[in-house]
């Protein structure tokens, strides 16, 4: 009870409180009448021009139309403006004998909320006729009876009311009695037999009369009952009740049987005149179902289970009877007492069982509250838990409107079960609880999110085509369609790049294919990139990068630059017979289209025609002889090395050298047997070329010896050196320095000189020069061997 009471101000709703009317509302209730039992479906009213609305409006606003009592007695018809009845109406059910009979509704329209209220008169007709509790009345006077002496009489019962209802009563023509019809204060109408002369027993000792009572109906209608009269001896004195009116109150939750009073009445006779029996008198069937009288000792029990809410008062007629046949009349006035027996009740007008997210305020529900019981009783409290974005605002007497407090977030809670709570001020206090469930509807407020900026994918080269190389993967929060996503490339930011040649990406699950071989050695790396859009209204959408790393794979052998390999004639390498070891023959130089250790090259000689006399070394190709050359040494070597990658398989490429020893580079050249046989079957064509481009080279190269002779010459003069004369002839003195454009990883100079004696032509080799002391160390060799007729350098 306690947490009741400290339910915040701003969830509360006191129903007990005076509501304002809201300007919304109508000030005057629209009023209507109709005939009881009229068809169902005929038209009672015009709401549209009544409310003073437009056409169609009624349906545009979700009008609708609820009873007071929560069951659906009319309808309405959006489109025309119709207010029909839903089913015949009983004014004696729905009103019992209350006139006038009027049922309360209300009509209420949304966007923008508005409340009318309206009053549906059902108008009675004579539908039934009166009628007396029993079909004879028994009644017992005393022969000394005077005239003008008045009995009452049993009184009949109309279920219409008006001038429907009851209006007078006659008796069947006698000399003896008439009847009169009195008026009761509570409006009912009660027979009165009026005695018109005296009586004797000895001469009539009974009476029968029929009593008939008329309605005021067209055609009137009528009931009657029959009327016996019994001729009694003198009994002096009636029985007179103690009280003539008793009050008494009974809570409505008493037991069945409980007792409620017990009257007394005294008769001042004696004998058989002076006993007294009690009973009910022109008792209702209401009465006689709900109460009981002992006849012996005038105690009241309570037969029926009392409801305040349907009856809050009884106004009983007992009647005394004397053994003479006398009787006295008294009155018992039973006001029933309210308990809180009934608790709260919630019915729901209006539901909206989704609503969409990121909408301003909106109405969730229209219900209304009741509680049957009155005054603390009848009073009530409404909430809902205060941890929800909803709001509870009265609106039209006790109706509530169930709105949300701000805009709703279906990514941050979809659903709402929000349970309203209607409680009374009653002790003990009672309450009601109505769930209802709030679906929060998607709305296309997020865009797709990718689970990662940039995607950096591998693909290994000569992959097949329509290869899954990776995948990429958006999400979105919102629900439905709104979530459903499509993934599509991006025009690429390279024009150059043919992207649609090259990938593709499934639409549905953004799985990447490469569509053809690719080839690391073309390509690579490439980077595109992709979108997702969802399928929303409008579509959102959100981008990603992706690069593509193409690996490398040994599909590309080492191929050798020198010596060339072109079919031509092979080229022989000249080694002097001198050359100590560790000489530097030649260089085999070669490359591999591939990257990483799949380029990683190692030279091994494979066969070699005196094995140990030349060795490859493995890093640089540099073919060195492995010890001193000696005269009975082959003069011609034939090497075949072989080129070898690290991949994994590993590739190769071989290459096969000439070497040709000479005991000076004077030494006529000596073609190998195979170069001839290969010379023989060249074509002549190749031979002519070959022989111009020989002629040509050799006037260039004995140009470069001259001027270079000259040079040395000129500088040998100014040296004052004259032990070394430069003769003419084909080898002028001039140190050459090559530079290493060739096959050698590194510049080698050697000096030459020709011995004095021009007939042998032999060389002699010296030693290597480096380029920052060339000058020098020329001049220092030339003044050593003053003997030599020319001095070269070679690289």
């Amino acid at each position: 009870m306690e947490t009741l009471e400290r339910i915040q101000p701003n969830r509360q709703v006191m129903a007990f409180i005076l509501m304002v009317f809201l300007s919304q509302s109508r000030s005057e209730p629209i009023r209507y009448s109709v005939l009881e039992e009229t068809e169902s479906g005929s038209f009672v009213a015009h709401l549209t021009r009544d409310l003073g609305l437009g056409i169609g409006e009624l349906a545009a606003r979700s009008a609708r139309v609820v009873c007071d009592d929560d069951k659906q007695r009319l309808q309405l018809d959006r489109q025309t403006g119709d207010l029909l009845l839903r089913e015949k109406l009983d004014r004696e059910e729905l009103c019992g004998p209350i006139e006038p009979c009027v049922l309360h509704f209300q009509v209420f329209l949304e966007t923008p909320m508005q409340f009318f209220e309206g009053e549906l008169s059902i108008q009675d007709i004579n539908d039934h006729s009166p009628v007396f509790p029993n079909g004879e009345i028994l009644l017992k006077i005393l022969e000394n009876s005077q005239p003008g002496t008045i009995f009452p009489l049993k009184l009949a019962q109309d279920l219409d009311v008006g001038s429907n209802g009851l209006q007078k009563y006659t008796i069947s023509s006698n000399s003896h009695f008439h009847v009169l019809t009195r008026n009761h204060s509570e409006g009912k109408k009660y027979p009165d037999l009026v005695q018109d002369k005296a009586l004797d027993r000895e001469e009539q000792p009974e009476f029968s009369l029929t009593l008939m009572a008329l309605d005021g109906g067209t055609p009137p209608r009528s009931g009657t009952a029959m009327v016996r009269i019994l001729i009694m001896d003198v009994n002096d004195n009636a029985p007179e009740f103690v009280h003539t009116t008793y009050e008494v109150q009974v809570l409505e939750n008493s037991p069945v049987d409980s007792p409620i009073l017990t009257v007394l009445a005294r008769d001042v006779d004696a004998g058989n005149f002076g006993s007294v029996s009690y009973g009910l008198f022109q008792a209702s069937d209401e009465i006689k179902q709900t109460f009981s009288i002992d006849e012996v000792t005038g105690e009241i029990r309570l037969t029926k289970i009392l409801d305040f809410e349907q009856i809050k008062s009884y106004h009983v007629e007992i009647e005394a009877t004397d053994g003479g046949g006398l009787s006295g009349k008294g009155t018992v006035v039973i006001e029933v007492v309210d308990v809180n027996d009934n608790a709260p009740e919630l019915t729901m007008s209006s539901l909206t069982s989704s609503i969409p997210e990121n909408a301003p305020e909106t109405v969730v529900s229209i219900f209304r509250i009741r509680d049957r019981d009155s005054g603390d009783n009848g009073k009530m409290i409404c909430s809902i838990p205060d941890n929800l974005p909803f709001i509870l605002k009265p609106t039209f007497k006790n109706f509530y409107t169930l709105v949300t407090e701000s805009p709703l977030d279906r990514e941050s809670q979809a659903e709402y079960n929000i349970t309203i709570t209607v409680t009374d001020m009653g002790s003990p206090r009672l309450k009601t609880q109505h769930n209802i469930t709030v679906l929060v509807s998607d709305v296309n407020d997020n865009a797709p999110a990718f689970t990662q900026t940039s995607y950096t994918l591998w693909v290994r080269e000569n992959n097949s085509p329509a290869l899954h190389i990776g995948s990429v993967s958006a999400t979105d929060t919102d629900a439905g369609a709104n979530a459903q996503l499509t993934y599509s490339l991006l025009p690429p930011q390279d024009p150059h790049l043919p992207l649609a040649s090259l990938v593709s990406i499934n639409a549905d699950n953004g799985h990447l294919f490469a569509l053809r071989s690719l080839d690391y050695e073309a390509l690579q790396a490439f980077e595109f990139g992709v979108g997702a859009t969802d399928r929303g209204s409008p579509a959102l959408s959100s981008q990603a990068r992706v690069r593509v790393l193409v690996l490398d794979a040994n599909d590309n052998s080492p191929f050798v630059l020198y010596p060339l390999q072109n079919g031509s004639a092979p080229c022989t390498e000249l080694v002097p017979r001198a050359a100590e070891a560790g000489y530097l023959v030649t260089k085999v130089v070669a490359v591999d289209g591939d990257s990483g250790q799949n380029a990683w090259l190692s030279y091994q000689l494979l066969k070699a025609t005196e094995p140990g006399l030349f060795g490859v070394w493995p890093h640089n190709g540099e073919v060195r002889t492995a010890r001193l050359l000696s005269e009975r040494d082959a003069p011609k070597h034939r090497l075949l090395v072989q080129v070898r990658d690290n991949g994994e398989p590993p590739r190769s490429a071989s290459v096969t050298l000439h070497v040709l020893l000479v005991d000076g580079f004077s030494q006529p050249y000596l073609p190998l047997p195979e170069a001839a046989a290969e010379q023989a079957r060249a074509d002549p064509l190749t031979v002519y070329l070959v022989v111009a481009l020989a002629s040509v080279s050799s006037l260039f190269l004995l140009s470069v010896l001259l001027f270079v002779a000259v040079r040395l010459c000129r500088r040998s003069r100014a040296a004052s050196l004259g032990r070394c004369s430069v003769p003419e002839g084909p080898f002028p003195g001039h140190l050459v320095d090559v530079s290493g454009t060739g096959t050698l990883s590194q510049n080698y100079q050697y000096e030459v000189c020709l011995t004095g004696d021009p007939g042998t032509g032999e060389f002699k080799f010296l030693k290597p020069i480096f380029p920052n002391l060339l000058v020098q160390d020329a001049e220092r060799e030339i003044k050593e061997n003053s003997n030599c007729r020319n001095s070269f350098v070679f690289s």
